[in-house]
C-alpha cells in the first residue's frame, strides 16, 4: 500500500480517533461522518511531513507555480480539457454562466453561503492579479495544521448560483481557470477570503494545504532567536506571498503598510489559521493543536530545512538544485514595503505601524469583538504600547492603530519551544511531552517580574528558561532513555503537577504580587478582547504609570488559553518599537526626522534650560568678550604649549613613531597559517600542487573605507613585502602598491578582473587573495535585498565566491576576520580544519611569546569592571541616560538615537563652556562629559611640544554625526579653542580633513618634509589632541593610535543586540600596552593574563596580586558585580587614583565652580550618609522635570567621587597621589602642575583607554549567564545567520576558539540573505572549499602584519621548494698527476675516437670527493706526494661536513614523490585511465654458478609498463625484458634501461625522470629490498620494481649492483635468442644499461666555443641540459660497443677549464654509469660490499683490459639526502635494545671470546673497521705513501692514511709494473683460486712489513695459509687471529695478522 508507512497505529490512538468520529457524526446535521482511516492515516503522514519536508514540501508550491506556467512549452503530455460548451461565456475571470468571479467586482456584494461552506479565493493562470470568489466545503479544506482534508472535492459557483460541483475538474472548467495541467484543489484554492470590519469581503490567510508550514515559513527561528525587540533584517520586506496573507484592517490604511505588515510578522502560515470572521461565521477552528508532538516544526539541528532529497512525487520542475520556495519568500523586494506613510504626524514613520497592528498582522483567529485604539494614546503614554502576541486568539484592532505596534516575536518563540528538538527525539514523542502553553506563560510572568525598571527583556533569555524548565521537569525520562532506550514508550507522567488553565491567572497574579506593580495582570473570561480594552483604557487613566508590562489572560476550561503581553513601560516600548527597524530603516528614519524638522522642536528645548536664556546666546557674548585672547581661566591651568620650531624650546620626548616590527605572535600565527598550507599540499586531495609554483603574487581586498583602504596600504609599504616577493622594483611608488589592495566598492570588479585575469595567465604563481574584515558584507549576490544598483552589496560573494576563484587551482582565499562566527554556521565554505585562530599568550602559566606589549581587548576591559580592580575601563554616564530617559518621556516620537545624539552634544558643548570659564554650564553636562573635554583641553598644554589626547565619539548614523560634527564644530570656534584640538568627521567613505594647522603640527613631530602630505589614517594622528566623530553604521577595520584616551560609545544602536556588532564596536578600544608600564602602574592584575583561546578569561579564579596596597582577595564567579557602584563617576576618580596618573578635571572643576562639596569629607561614614541622602533625593528628582534632575545627578555624581577619594586615602598608603590631601582641601593649581606637567599623551599610550558604553550595553557586556560567561557571548552571532534550533545547549565557559567554531558549525544556519545559504545546494557532500583558510584574532592585535609575514615565509618556502642542495665540492688528488701528462683530443670533439682513446693510460687515482677519506690508489707512473691526507673525519661528521650549494631546479630535475603537476600525473599513475597500483607481480629465475644456485628475482609491473616485457602466450609469464638493437635512431626514446637501487628513500628518492627525460620514452626500474617493497609500491605506483631476493635485505649496494648486472646479463642473452629467431644478429642487440643513483638530480653540459685564433683559445659554458639530450648522445657514440664504462664528472661550482680542457678521461667513474653488460660479462660486483664497491668495480673492469670513458664535457648534480641510503644501516649491539654507541675498534674481537656481539652484517664490520683502524694492522704503512699496502683482486678502504697497490692475480690482465716498489702491506681478501704462491712471490716487502688475510670461516684461513706457502715468509701468532663481532649464525669474518720475515 501507498502509505503504508503510517499503518502503525497505536490502538488507544484508534480509539481516541473512532469515539471523536462517532461523537462528530452523531452531533452533525450532514449525514457524511468523517472517515475514520482518513483521519488516522492524514495524521500520521503529519511525521512523513516532518521528516520529509525539507525535501518535499518545500518544492511542492515551487513546482507548481512551474507547472502553472511553464506547462504549454515544456509539458510533452498537456492536460487535454474538454471543450466548453456552445455558447457560454469563456472569459478569464467569468463563469461559463458570464457572471464575475473577481474579487475586486464582487467584495462588497452579499454573498449567499451555505451552511458549512467558506468561501475561497482561487487562482488563476491567466489573471494572477486577481483572485476568484468560490465556495467551498470545508470538509474538504485542511484543518490548521494542513492536514484532515478530506479527499475530494465539494463547491458552489458564486456567481451564477449553481451547485453540486463534485469533482474540481469540472468546477475548474466552470469558472474558467483554464489549465493546461491537470486540475489540484491545492494548487489552485489559495486562500481564505474573509470581511473586514467595514464588511467588504478581502483576502486573508493562506490555506494551509499539506507541507504549507514548510513552504512558505520564513526561518523561524530567526523572528525568536534575536533579542525580544528585534525582527530579521528581512522583515518589512519579505516576500512574493506575504502581500496577500494579510486582510485589511481598515480602508484608510494604505496597500503597503498591510503588505509590510504580514513581511514584519514573521508568522509561519501554519499558525495564520485565519480571520475571525469566516463569511461572518466562527472560524472552524478556534484552538491550537496542543503538544501536538508529531509536528516537528523546526529543522533539524544539523540538517538542511530544504532540497535534501527529491519530493515523493517527482515533478518535472524539480532539480536539486532548484532553490526552495522558502528563498522567495523571504527575499523578493516589496517596494512598498518601508514607503513612508505622509500623515502619521511625527510617529516613527518608516516603521510599518499597521504592519504590526491587529489583523493585519495576527497569525490566529480574530475572537471576540474588534477592540478600539484610543486616540491620543501616544500623547497620553509618551510612548507606543508594544503588544507581543503570545497564545491562542488575536482580537482585531481598529481605530487610532498607529500608536500602537504589534509584533510576533514571543509567539514564534512559544511556538519554537513548543517544539521538541531532534536531539531530544531519541527519547520517545510519547513520553516527553513539550512544555505546556500554561507553564510559558507562568515562566514569562516570573521572567518579567525579575527585570529591573531599566532592563528590557531578551528572547535569548526566554528561550533559555523555556529550555532549562523542560530539561529539568523531564531529568528522569531523559536520564533513563539514555541508560536504555526501550523498545515501547510507556506514558511515563510527568512527575512535575502541570499547571491548569484555571490555575494560571491566579499563580500568576501571585507571582506579580511581589514587583511593586511593574507587572500588571488582567485576566479575561470571554476573550482577549476584554483585557486590551480594559489595558487602553488604564493606560488613557494614568494607572499604569509604573507598570512596564501589563499580562493579559483569557483562560477557560474548555479550551486553549489566550494571551498576550503589552509593553507598556515607557523605555522598554521605545528600545522594543525601534529595534524592530532594520539597520537601512533606522537611517531612513532618523534622515526623515532631520529633513523634516522634527529635532527643531529638542533644539528649542535645550535652549530653554539655559538660565541665561538661549547657550548660542551666551556663546556668542563670551565670543565677544574674549576675542582676540585665550580665555583666561585656560591661559593660567596649562603650559601653553611651546612653539614647535622654537629654538631652545622643550621638546616632549614621548613622541616615538613605532617601527614595524614583526612580534613573536605575528610571526607564530605566519607559521600556522603556512602549516596550514602545507598540509592541503601534502594531502592525497590533490588540491594544492605548492611545488608546480615558483612565486607568489596576492590581492587584499578591504571594506570600502578610505581609512582602512590607506592604513592597508600603509602597511603593506612598510612591510618591504613587495620588494621581498620579486613583484616589484625598487624606487616603489603608491601607485604601484595600490595594485595589490582593493576597496570593495563599484570600481572593485574591474580590479578583480585583472587579478583573476593574470591567475589563469601564470599557472605557475600562487595567488593569494587575502579578504580582510571579512564579516563585512556576507550579503548574497543573488539575494540582495537592495537594488540591484548599489553595486556594493554582495559584492564579496560576486568576486570572492565567484566561478573562478572556487576553481583556479593557483588561488588560495585568507578570510581575516576578528568576528568569525557568520563563516562558522552549518553552510561554511571553511573546513574546520583550515581556521587558524590566534594563539594564546599563556599555557598553564608559561609565557609563550614573550612580547613587551600587553594586549588588552574585550575580556580585559570586563576583567575592569570586577570587583578588587582598581580602574574600570568600561564604564556607563548614569546622568546622561537619566537625561535621555527624560527627554525621550516629552519627544515620543522622536527616535531614541536623534534624542541621544543631541542630549551628548548639548553636554559636551557644555562642558566645553565650563572648561573655559563658564562656570553656571556645569550643571548642563555629565562629570564623565567634564572629564573627557577637561582632559582633551588640556592634554596639549601639558606637554612642551603641544602632544595631546584622542577622543572618539562614535555616531552610527551619518547625519547625526555631521550635525554633531557642525555644532561642536561651532561650539569650538565660539571658545576660541580652534587652535587647541581638532575635530575630525569620519566618515567611512571619505578621507581625514584637518585644518592647517593641525598639519603642520603633525609633520613637525613625525619630520615629515613633503609638502603636499596629508594624514590618510587616523593612525597618523598620533598625539593630535582631538575629537574624531566616527560615523559609518560599522567600523571597518580602522585603527586607531596609541594617543586614544576616551572611546564614548554612548550612541552605539543599544537595540541591535548581535554578537558581532557589540565586539566590533568594543572592538575600537582594542589597544596594546607596554607590559613594563602596566606592571608599574598596575592598570589591571598582572596574573590575570587575557587567553583568547578561551572565549573569556573573566572568572579566571587564581590568587591576585595586591595592587595599591589592598589585601589580596580571591575572586569567585559571584564577586562579578562592582558593589552596584558602576556608574562611571564612582570609578572615574578611583581610576585616577589607582593608576597614579592625576587627571585636571575634576580639581580644576571644584576650584573653578566654588561647589559646595568642594572639601573632602573626613569620615567615610558622613560620606556613606551624605551618599545615602542624595541618592533618595535623586530617586525623587527623576520623576520631575529635567532643569531639576541634572544638577542632582551632578551633585550625586560629586559626591559619590568624595567617597570613593576618601576609601582610597584611608585603605592605601602614600602611592596615592590624593592620599596625602584627601583629609584637608583640593590642592592649589600650583601643586598640581607640578605633577601633570608631563605628556598627556605619553601616559595614554601607556594605559588602554576608557570606553563609555550606554547602560544598557554596559549591563549586557558586564553580566553572566550561568555559565560564567559574558551574556553577549550567547546572543545571535550574526544578522544574517539563525539559530539552528531554539534547544540548543549553552556555550561554555571554558570552550577554546576552535569548540566555539564547531558549535556555531552545528547551531547556526545562514539565513537567505547570507551568501553562504546555498552552499548545501552544489550536489556535493564535501561542501567545504580545499584552498580556503579563516583566521581569527581580537581586533587590532596585528592580524595584517600577521599575514603579510605569512606570505613572506610562505614566498621563501617556494623558493626553498624549488631549489634544493647539491654537493659542491672541488675533484681531490688533482696534484697526483701522471708525469708527462699529455692531451689525446680537441677541446671541442664530441665524441672519442677509440684508437686515440686506447692510448689514454687508466688513472688510477680516484678523483671524487666523496672518497676524501678513502685511501689512495698508487701507480709506478705516479709521483707520490707526501703531504699529509691525515685530514680525517669521523663518518658521522661525513654528511653535514660537506660542502653543498643551493641550486634552483631547472625544467630537467628529477623529482622526488613531493612533486605534482598535471604533466607528470600519468607518470606516476595518478591517471584515471590506470587505477591505482594495477601491477602484478612476476617471478623472474636465472642460475649463477659461482653462487652456486638459481636466483629468483621478482618483478611488479604496473599494466601501463607491460609493453616493455616480454610474456609467454598461454600461461603469461615472464620471459624478458625487451631490447633496443644498436642500429635504432629515435628522437623519442631512450635505448638503455635504467636502473636504480634504493633503500629507505621511498618518498624522497628521485624517481621522477619524466622531466629530466624531456617527456621521451624510457625504461626505468627500481632496484628494492623485500622489506620495502610494499612501502615503495604505494608511492611509486607506476614504476617497475625489481625485488631482491629476501637473503639480501641486510646487504650493502654491492648485491644490488651485482645482481642488476647478472640479470642484465641473462636477459641479454635471452633477448639475443628470441631476436635471432627473428633474423637479427646477437652483437646487434644493445648491449648497456645505466646505473644511477637515487640522489642524482640534475644532469650538465659543457659548451666549447673554438672560434678563436688559435686551436689551443677556446670559450666554454655550462648549462644545465635534460638527460635524454646526454644520453642520446652517449648512445651515438661511435663504435659505442667497444666501451665497458662510460661516466660523467661530478658537477662543480669550481670547474677549472683544465679539467675540461681534455673532453675524454679514462679514469673511475661513479655515481651514472652506463655499463656494457656484454664486455664485462666476466667482470662481476662484489655482492658482499657496502663501500667503495664502484671503485673496486672499476679496478677489475680495467684490469681485465676494459675501456672506461668519461665524458668530461657532462656533469651530474647529487643532492643531498639526509635520510636513507647507506645511513639507514645501523650498527648496534645484538644483547640490548637500548641504543649504546659503539665505537669502531669494537667492530672486531679475538674468537671464542666474551665480547658483545653487534647486530649487523660481518662485512659492514669489516669495512667500517678497517678504514678507522687499519693502521692496527698495518703499522708501517701509516703515511707511508712511497711503500703502500699489496691489495690483491680487491679494493678495499684502509682510510686516507695508509695508500694501497691493486693488483689483479687475473691471466692477462693489466697491471701497473711493480719492479721498482716495495710494499708494506699485503691485504688477501677472500683470495680465490687464481692466486697462488708463485704469483705473491713476484712482490717485494719492507722487513717488518704485516700481512693480513680474510676468509669467511677459520678452516678456510688455515688452508689459505697452507695453499699460499704463507709461513715461508710471513711469520704467524696464535694470538694474531681475529673475528668480526658477529655471532656465529651471523657468519663472522675471520682475520689472520703476520709479520714479513
Amino acid at each position: 500500500m501507498g502509505n503504508s508507512y503510517a499503518g502503525q497505529l497505536k490502538t488507544t490512538r484508534f480509539e481516541e480517533v473512532l469515539h471523536n468520529s462517532i461523537e462528530a457524526s452523531l452531533r452533525s446535521n450532514n449525514l457524511v461522518p468523517r472517515p475514520i482511516f482518513s483521519q488516522l492515516y492524514l495524521e500520521a503522514e503529519q511525521q512523513l511531513s516532518s521528516l520529509e519536508a525539507g525535501s518535499r514540501a518545500d518544492n511542492e508550491e515551487e513546482e507548481e507555480e512551474e507547472e502553472e506556467e511553464g506547462s504549454e512549452s515544456s509539458s510533452p503530455l498537456s492536460y487535454q480539457v474538454k471543450p466548453p460548451p456552445e455558447g457560454c461565456c469563456t472569459t478569464d475571470g467569468f463563469c461559463q454562466a458570464g457572471k464575475d468571479l473577481r474579487l475586486v467586482s464582487i467584495s462588497n456584494e452579499h454573498i449567499e453561503v451555505p451552511s458549512g461552506f467558506l468561501l475561497v479565493g482561487a487562482k488563476s493562470p491567466n489573471l494572477p492579479d486577481h483572485l476568484l470568489v468560490c465556495a467551498v466545503d470545508k470538509r474538504f479544506l485542511p484543518d490548521d495544521n494542513g492536514h484532515n482534508a478530506l479527499l475530494g472535492f465539494s463547491g458552489n459557483c458564486v456567481g451564477c448560483g449553481k451547485k453540486g460541483f463534485c469533482y474540481f475538474t469540472e468546477f475548474s472548467n466552470h469558472i474558467n481557470l483554464k489549465l493546461t495541467t491537470q486540475p489540484k484543489k491545492q494548487k489552485h484554492l489559495k486562500y481564505y477570503l474573509v470581511r473586514n470590519a467595514q464588511g467588504a469581503l478581502t483576502k486573508g490567510s493562506v490555506i494551509c494545504w499539506k507541507g504549507a508550514e514548510f513552504r512558505s515559513r520564513p526561518p523561524s527561528s530567526s523572528t525568536c532567536s534575536r533579542t525580544l525587540f528585534q525582527l530579521p533584517e528581512s522583515s518589512g520586506l519579505s516576500g512574493s506571498t506575504s502581500s496577500e496573507l494579510v486582510p485589511a484592517a481598515n480602508p484608510s490604511t494604505p496597500a503597503g503598510t498591510q503588505q509590510a505588515a504580514a513581511a514584519t510578522d514573521h508568522i509561519p502560515s501554519t499558525a495564520a489559521f485565519s480571520s475571525a470572521v469566516y463569511n461572518g461565521k466562527e472560524s472552524p477552528k478556534q484552538q491550537l493543536v496542543k503538544n501536538n508532538l508529531s509536528v516537528l516544526t523546526r529543522p533539524s539541528v544539523l540538517g538542511t530545512l530544504t532540497n535534501t532529497g527529491p519530493p515523493k512525487k517527482r515533478h518535472k520542475g524539480w532539480s536539486p538544485e532548484s532553490p526552495s520556495s522558502t528563498e522567495t519568500w523571504n527575499l523578493q523586494l516589496n517596494p512598498q514595503a518601508s514607503s513612508r506613510i505622509k500623515n502619521d504626524g511625527g510617529s516613527l514613520s518608516s516603521l510599518p505601524q499597521s504592519a504590526l497592528v491587529g489583523p493585519a498582522a495576527s497569525p490566529m483567529v480574530g475572537s471576540g469583538e474588534p477592540v478600539s485604539v484610543p486616540d491620543n494614546l501616544l500623547k497620553i503614554c509618551k510612548a507606543k504600547p508594544v503588544i507581543l502576541k503570545g497564545h491562542g486568539n488575536f482580537p482585531y484592532l481598529c481605530g487610532n492603530i498607529n500608536d500602537v505596534i504589534v509584533s510576533p516575536l514571543l509567539y514564534t518563540c512559544y511556538r519554537n519551544s513548543q517544539s521538541l528538538s531532534k536531539a531530544y527525539e531519541q527519547y520517545g514523542g510519547s513520553t516527553i511531552q513539550p512544555i505546556s502553553e500554561e507553564m510559558q506563560l507562568l515562566l514569562t510572568v516570573y521572567y518579567l517580574v525579575q527585570l529591573a525598571s531599566d532592563q528590557v527583556p531578551l528572547i535569548e533569555d526566554l528561550e533559555q528558561i523555556f529550555m532549562r524548565s523542560w530539561r529539568e521537569s523531564h531529568l528522569s525520562e531523559i536520564r533513563q532513555y539514555q541508560q536504555t532506550v526501550p523498545q515501547t514508550f510507556p506514558q511515563v507522567p510527568s512527575q512535575i503537577t502541570p499547571v491548569t488553565s484555571a490555575q494560571l491567572p491566579w499563580l500568576a497574579g501571585l507571582a506579580a504580587s511581589s514587583c511593586n506593580n511593574s507587572v500588571h495582570i488582567i485576566e479575561c473570561s470571554y476573550s482577549l478582547s476584554e483585557g486590551l480594552s480594559e489595558m487602553f483604557k488604564l493606560l488613557i487613566e494614568g494607572k499604569l504609570i509604573k507598570t512596564n508590562y501589563v499580562v493579559i489572560i483569557c483562560a477557560s476550561r474548555n479550551r486553549a488559553i489566550d494571551s498576550c503581553i503589552v509593553i507598556t513601560g515607557k523605555y522598554q516600548a521605545r528600545i522594543l518599537s525601534e529595534s524592530m527597524l532594520t539597520p537601512s530603516e533606522y537611517q531612513k528614519e532618523v534622515n526623515y526626522q532631520l529633513a523634516t524638522g522634527k529635532v527643531e522642536t529638542l533644539g528649542s528645548f535645550f535652549s530653554t534650560l539655559c538660565p541665561e536664556s538661549d547657550i548660542d546666546l551666551l556663546l556668542e557674548k563670551f565670543y565677544q568678550e574674549n576675542q582676540g585672547h585665550i580665555s583666561s581661566s585656560l591661559s593660567t591651568s596649562g603650559n601653553k604649549p611651546t612653539a614647535p620650531n622654537g629654538t631652545g624650546a622643550a621638546v616632549c620626548t614621548g613622541y616615538e613613531i613605532e617601527r614595524h616590527e614583526i612580534r613573536p605572535f605575528q610571526l607564530a600565527v605566519a607559521q600556522k597559517l603556512l602549516s596550514h598550507i602545507c598540509s592541503i599540499a601534502d594531502s592525497s586531495t590533490q588540491n594544492l600542487d605548492l611545488g608546480s609554483f615558483e612565486k607568489i603574487d596576492f590581492l587584499i581586498c578591504v571594506p570600502p573605507s578610505e581609512v582602512t583602504y590607506q592604513q592597508t596600504l600603509f602597511h603593506l609599504w612598510h612591510s618591504g613585502i613587495l620588494l621581498e616577493l620579486g613583484l616589484e622594483k625598487e624606487h616603489l611608488t603608491k601607485q604601484r602598491v595600490e595594485q595589490y589592495v582593493m576597496k570593495l566598492d563599484a570600481e572593485a570588479q574591474i580590479k578583480f578582473k585583472v587579478f583573476l585575469q593574470n591567475s589563469m595567465q601564470n599557472p605557475h604563481t600562487l595567488f593569494v587573495l587575502i579578504h580582510d574584515h571579512a564579516h563585512w558584507d556576507l550579503m548574497s549576490a543573488m539575494h540582495s535585498l537592495y537594488p540591484q544598483t548599489e553595486l556594493s552589496t554582495g559584492l564579496v560573494d560576486r568576486l570572492l565566491n565567484c566561478r573562478e576563484v572556487k576553481e583556479a587551482p593557483n588561488i588560495v582565499t585568507l578570510h581575516v576576520t576578528s568576528f568569525p562566527y557568520a563563516l562558522q554556521t552549518q553552510h561554511t565554505h571553511i573546513s574546520p580544519y583550515n581556521e587558524i585562530h590566534w594563539p594564546s599568550s599563556y599555557s598553564n602559566g608559561v609565557d609563550l611569546y614573550h612580547e613587551n606589549k600587553k594586549y588588552f581587548g574585550l575580556s580585559e576591559f570586563i576583567e575592569s569592571t570586577l570587583s578588587g580592580h582598581n580602574i574600570p575601563l568600561l564604564r556607563y554616564d548614569s546622568s546622561f541616560e537619566a537625561m535621555v530617559m527624560a527627554v525621550g518621556k516629552r519627544f515620543p516620537r522622536l527616535h531614541s538615537a536623534v534624542i541621544r545624539t543631541f542630549v551628548l552634544v548639548q553636554h559636551y558643548s557644555a562642558a566645553m563652556m565650563a572648561v573655559c570659564g563658564l562656570s553656571q554650564m556645569k550643571n548642563y553636562t555629565s562629570v564623565e562629559t567634564l572629564e573627557i573635554t577637561q582632559n582633551l583641553i588640556n592634554s596639549s598644554r601639558q606637554c612642551p611640544s603641544g602632544h595631546g589626547l584622542m577622543v572618539v565619539l562614535r555616531i552610527p548614523c551619518t547625519p547625526l554625526a555631521a550635525v554633531a560634527y557642525e555644532r561642536l564644530y561651532n561650539v569650538r570656534e565660539r571658545l576660541a579653542l580652534e587652535d587647541n584640538f581638532e575635530i575630525i568627521l569620519g566618515s567611512p567613505n571619505s578621507g581625514i580633513t584637518i585644518g592647517k594647522h593641525f598639519v603642520e603640527q603633525l609633520k613637525v613631530w613625525q619630520k615629515i618634509e613633503d609638502v603636499d602630505w596629508r594624514p590618510q589614517t587616523y593612525l597618523e594622528l598620533e598625539g593630535l589632541p582631538c575629537i574624531l566623530i566616527f560615523s559609518g553604521m560599522d567600523p571597518q577595520g580602522e585603527s586607531l593610535p596609541r594617543s586614544l584616551r576616551y572611546c564614548d560609545l554612548r550612541l552605539i544602536n543599544s537595540s541591535s543586540l548581535v554578537r558581532t556588532t557589540l565586539e566590533q564596536e568594543l572592538g575600537l578600544a582594542a589597544y596594546f600596552v607596554s607590559s613594563e608600564v602596566h606592571k608599574e602602574k598596575a592598570v589591571v592584575n598582572d596574573v590575570l593574563e587575557s587567553d583568547p583561546e578561551k572565549l573569556s578569561s573573566t572568572d579566571n579564579e587564581d590568587e591576585e596580586v595586591a595592587t595599591e596596597g589592598s589585601t589580596s582577595e580571591k575572586r569567585s564567579p559571584m564577586k562579578r558585580e562592582r558593589s552596584r557602584s558602576h556608574d562611571s563617576a564612582s570609578s572615574s576618580l578611583s581610576s585616577k587614583a589607582s593608576s597614579k596618573t592625576l587627571k585636571y578635571s575634576l580639581l580644576n572643576y571644584r576650584d573653578t565652580t566654588k561647589s559646595p562639596h568642594q572639601v573632602l569629607s573626613n569620615s567615610n561614614e558622613e560620606a556613606a550618609n551624605n551618599y545615602e541622602r542624595q541618592k533618595q533625593r535623586v530617586d525623587k528628582g527623576a520623576q520631575t522635570t529635567i532643569s531639576k534632575h541634572l544638577p542632582l545627578v551632578t551633585e550625586q555624581l560629586d559626591m559619590k567621587q568624595n567617597i570613593k577619594s576618601t576609601q582610597i586615602s584611608n585603605t592605601s598608603s602614600s602611592s596615592s597621589p590624593f592620599s596625602s590631601s584627601s583629609s584637608s582641601s583640593a590642592p592649589t593649581h600650583n601643586s598640581f602642575m607640578l605633577q601633570t606637567s608631563q605628556c598627556s599623551m605619553t601616559k595614554a599610550s601607556k594605559q588602554p583607554p576608557i570606553v563609555f558604553l550606554p547602560k544598557l550595553v554596559y549591563d549586557i557586556i558586564t553580566s553572566t549567564d550561568s555559565s560564567g560567561l559574558p551574556k553577549s557571548s550567547s546572543l545571535l552571532p550574526y544578522h544574517s545567520v539563525m539559530w539552528a534550533s531554539s534547544f540548543r545547549p549553552l556555550m561554555s565557559k571554558m570552550m577554546t576558539c576552535t569548540e566555539q567554531s564547531l558549535y556555531y558549525r552545528q547551531w547556526t544556519v545562514p539565513k537567505p540573505i547570507h551568501m553562504d545559504y546555498n552552499n548545501r545546494n552544489e550536489g556535493r557532500m564535501d561542501s567545504f572549499h580545499p584552498r580556503r583558510l579563516l583566521l581569527s584574532g581580537p581586533p587590532q592585535i596585528g592580524k595584517t602584519g600577521a599575514y603579510l609575514q605569512f606570505l613572506s615565509i610562505l614566498s621563501r618556502m617556494l623558493i626553498r621548494l624549488t631549489e634544493v642542495d647539491v654537493y659542491d665540492e672541488e675533484e681531490i688528488n688533482i696534484k697526483v698527476k701522471e708525469e708527462s701528462y699529455q692531451y689525446y683530443h680537441q677541446p671541442g670533439d664530441l665524441w672519442p675516437d677509440l684508437e686515440t682513446f686506447k692510448k689514454i693510460p687508466f688513472d688510477y687515482t680516484i678523483h671524487d670527493p666523496k672518497y676524501e677519506d678513502a685511501s689512495l690508489i698508487c701507480s709506478k707512473l705516479q709521483t707520490i706526494n707526501s703531504e699529509d691526507r691525515s685530514m680525517s673525519r669521523r663518518q658521522e661528521d661525513m654528511y653535514t661536513r660537506r660542502q653543498t650549494t643551493r641550486m634552483r631546479l631547472s625544467k630537467y630535475a628529477a623529482y622526488n614523490t613531493y612533486h605534482h603537476c598535471e604533466q607528470c600525473h600519468q607518470y606516476m599513475g595518478f591517471n584515471p585511465r590506470y587505477q591505482l597500483y594495477e601491477s602484478t607481480l612476476h617471478a623472474f629465475a636465472f642460475s649463477y654458478s659461482m653462487l652456486g644456485e638459481e636466483i629468483q628475482l621478482h618483478f611488479i609491473i604496473p599494466k601501463s609498463k607491460e609493453h616493455h616485457f616480454v610474456f609467454s602466450q598461454p600461461g603469461r609469464q615472464l620471459e624478458s625484458m625487451r631490447l633496443p638493437l644498436v642500429t635504432d635512431k629515435s628522437e623519442d626514446y631512450i635505448k638503455s634501461p635504467t636502473f636504480t637501487p634504493t633503500t629507505g628513500r621511498h618518498e624522497h628518492g628521485l624517481f621522477n625522470l619524466y622531466h629530466a627525460m624531456d617527456g621521451a620514452s624510457h625504461l626505468h626500474v627500481l632496484v628494492v629490498k623485500e622489506y620495502e617493497m610494499a612501502i615503495y609500491k604505494k608511492y611509486w605506483p607506476n614504476h617497475i620494481m625489481l625485488v631482491l631476493p629476501s637473503i639480501f635485505n641486510s646487504a650493502g649496494v654491492g648485491a644490488a649492483h651485482f645482481l642488476i648486472k647478472e640479470l642484465s646479463y641473462h636477459n641479454l642473452e635471452l633477448e639475443r635468442n628470441r631476436q635471432e629467431e627473428l633474423g637479427i644478429k646477437p652483437q646487434d642487440i644493445w648491449p648497456f644499461i645505466v646505473i644511477s643513483d637515487d640522489s642524482c638530480v640534475m644532469w650538465n653540459a659543457v659548451e666549447i666555443d673554438c672560434s678563436g685564433d688559435r686551436k689551443s683559445d677556446y670559450m666554454w659554458t655550462e648549462r644545465n641540459v635534460s638527460l635524454k639530450q646526454i644520453l642520446q648522445h652517449i648512445e651515438a657514440t661511435p663504435n659505442v660497443t667497444h666501451y665497458a664504462l662510460i661516466g660523467m664528472r661530478k658537477w662543480s661550482s669550481k670547474t677549472n677549464s683544465a679539467e675540461i680542457k681534455e673532453p675524454f678521461s679514462c679514469c673511475h667513474v661513479h655515481d651514472f654509469i652506463m655499463l656494457n653488460v656484454d664486455l664485462t660479462q666476466n667482470v662481476q660486483y662484489n655482492q658482499n660490499r657496502f663501500t667503495c664497491d664502484d671503485v673496486d668495480f672499476n679496478l677489475r673492469v680495467h684490469s681485465a683490459g676494459l675501456l672506461i670513458c668519461r665524458f668530461n664535457h657532462f656533469s651530474v648534480m647529487k643532492k643531498q639526502i639526509a635520510v636513507g641510503g647507506q645511513r639507514s644501516f645501523h650498527i648496534k649491539s645484538k644483547v640490548s635494545d637500548t641504543p649504546v654507541s659503539i665505537s669502531p675498534a669494537q667492530y672486531i674481537c679475538a674468537p671464542d671470546s666474551k665480547h658483545t656481539f653487534l647486530a649487523a652484517p660481518a662485512q659492514l664490520l669489516l669495512e667500517k673497521y678497517l678504514q678507522y683502524h687499519s693502521h692496527r694492522f698495518f703499522p708501517l704503512s701509516l703515511k707511508n705513501y712511497s711503500h703502500p699496502v699489496l691489495s690483491v683482486d680487491c679494493y678495499l678502504n684502509l682510510g686516507p692514511q695508509i695508500a694501497v697497490c691493486y693488483v689483479s692475480s687475473r691471466p692477462h690482465s693489466l697491471n701497473i709494473s711493480s719492479s721498482g716498489l716495495t710494499f708494506s702491506g699485503l691485504l688477501l681478501y677472500l683470495c680465490d683460486s687464481f692466486v697462488v704462491a708463485s704469483f705473491l712471490k713476484k712482490f717485494h716487502f719492507l722487513k717488518g712489513a704485516t700481512l693480513c688475510v680474510i676468509c669467511q670461516d677459520r678452516n678456510s684461513l688455515r688452508q689459505t695459509v697452507v695453499r699460499l706457502e704463507l709461513e715461508d715468509e710471513w711469520q704467524f701468532r696464535l694470538r694474531d687471529e681475529f673475528q668480526t663481532a658477529n655471532a656465529k649464525e651471523d657468519r663472522p669474518l675471520f682475520f689472520l695478522t703476520g709479520r714479513h720475515i
